[in-house]
């Protein structure tokens, strides 16, 4: 009823599940979350060790998307946000034995600027030609949705999907580019295909309608965690991992947390999309299907601290990759000193290194002093660095990264209408419609409005 008293239970005290408690409170409704994990946040979480602030998940956040820095600016976070070093911004990529700077200009897959591609030693000549001729490609009007891998074969070569789309990707979804979806993964690509036909002369066309200058990507100084501490301490939040979620005759929900039924006109999952089939399959079977058919990676990160004098390794501007192609269990490094100021004092060198992904899940299991040896191997075959580090720090995310597969809208518009056929019943998270910060963040709150508009 209409300006009724609403009791609205959230499940998952992530980003996106913080957001919506943020906007619920803020409008006067009685909210609670359930989280499993001692800790708030999800894949947020910032660590202090040897006097360096790392972030254990997400490091940063795309600066283009304002969801994120509108949350910041309403806790009275401004004054944390910083840019990413731009002016020193280099990447490389491992081929070959070498580490290769990826050409200015490039756009993810796309060659803004063609003398530094041309120039650059990372793609032979027969793909430097094939992005050069891409530019007179036409339009072919609608296209069905495709794999990544796909679409840049079809665009560049499969040069170019080994040594730039499937390295580039493998750090945002940890996914196989042959089953991630195009459309979902690359909208912005796709659409300009539709228009242009060529992504070159698309990619200039945006370049010449004054895309933004800025820092790429923005950060709090004291780590991402800040921002979750921040939503945490306004939020009230029970320890209790929910265990299944049933229709009340009279509308609304019971859930159960840990043995103890508690009741909810309004229920935000904010959770895994595997997670939130489990709950669901008592309410709608087929919805359950269709959630628990969204797949998933799992990653690590694994920090190393080194103090800068004993450090005898090749510095390498924010980092390097290492396609699959050429990789053994390393796939990313970041220099996380250079990438942001305020991280890492002077006197130390703090290097971020990422495995798993769908081609090696089974990294999560090994011990961290098995995965300090893989990584100090890897980085001495890399950047020659043969100095033991000071301390660590191990961040391990079981299906942590909603993969979006190919037909990934279509599944996502089947969830929507079956949730549309169940009252009270919202979905928030990196599963349905983006996977970064500012997308979870957009989602949280707008289940959060969606209720609020139901009692206003």
């Amino acid at each position: 009823m209409p300006g009724a008293s609403k009791n609205v239970v959230v499940i998952g005290a992530g980003i996106s599940g913080l957001s919506a408690a943020h906007d619920l409170e803020r409008g006067g409704v009685s909210c609670t979350i359930l989280e499993k994990q001692a800790r708030a946040g999800g894949v947020i979480e910032t660590r202090i060790a040897g006097e360096c602030t790392l972030d254990c998940g997400p490091d940063s956040f795309l600066a283009a998307k304002p969801e994120a820095l509108a949350l910041i600016t309403e806790l009275g976070l401004e004054n944390e946000l910083i840019g990413s070093n731009d002016h020193q911004r280099t990447t490389y990529i491992w081929k070959q034995g070498r580490l290769i700077a990826l050409p200015d200009g490039v756009m993810m897959i796309v060659p803004s600027r063609m003398m530094p591609m041309a120039k650059s030693p990372l793609l032979g000549w027969g793909t430097k030609l094939r992005m050069a001729a891409e530019y007179f490609r036409k339009p072919r009007g609608t296209v069905p949705d495709r794999s990544v891998a796909e679409f840049v074969i079809d665009h560049f070569g499969q040069e170019a999907l080994d040594y730039l789309a499937e390295p580039l990707l493998s750090g945002v979804y940890g996914g196989d580019p042959a089953r991630l979806s195009v459309a979902s993964v690359l909208p912005r690509f796709a659409q300009m295909e539709a228009k242009y036909g060529s992504l070159v002369r698309g990619v200039l066309a945006l370049r010449g309608k004054g895309a933004s200058n800025g820092p790429l990507f923005r950060t709090l100084k004291s780590g991402l965690g800040a921002l979750t501490s921040a939503l945490a301490s306004r939020a009230k939040i029970c320890r209790a991992r929910a265990e299944t979620i049933e229709r009340r005759e009279s509308g609304g929900f019971h859930i159960r947390a840990e043995g103890n039924w508690m009741e909810a006109d309004h229920v935000i999952l904010a959770c895994p999309a595997w997670a939130a089939a489990e709950l669901l399959a008592p309410v709608d079977p087929r919805l359950a299907e269709w959630l628990d058919g969204i797949e998933y990676s799992s990653s690590l990160t694994l920090s190393l601290i080194y103090r800068a004098s004993d450090f005898d390794g090749m510095c390498a501007g924010f980092g390097f990759l290492v396609p699959k192609k050429e990789r053994q269990r390393l796939a990313a490094c970041t220099f996380v000193g250079s990438k942001f100021s305020y991280r890492v004092p002077g006197d130390r060198i703090a290097l971020r290194c990422f495995f798993g992904g769908t081609s090696d899940e089974a990294v999560l299991g090994e011990s961290d002093e098995a995965l300090i040896a893989i990584a100090r191997q890897q980085l001495r075959r890399i950047l020659g660095l043969t100095t033991a580090p000071i301390e660590h720090v191990i961040a391990r995310w079981p299906r942590s990264m909603a993969q979006y597969s190919v037909g990934h809208a279509q599944r996502v518009a089947e969830i929507h209408a079956c949730t549309a056929q169940i009252p009270g019943l919202h979905l928030a998270g990196n599963a349905y419609e983006g996977i970064g910060i500012p997308d979870c963040i957009r989602t949280g709150r707008q289940a959060a409005k969606n209720i609020l508009d139901t009692i206003s």
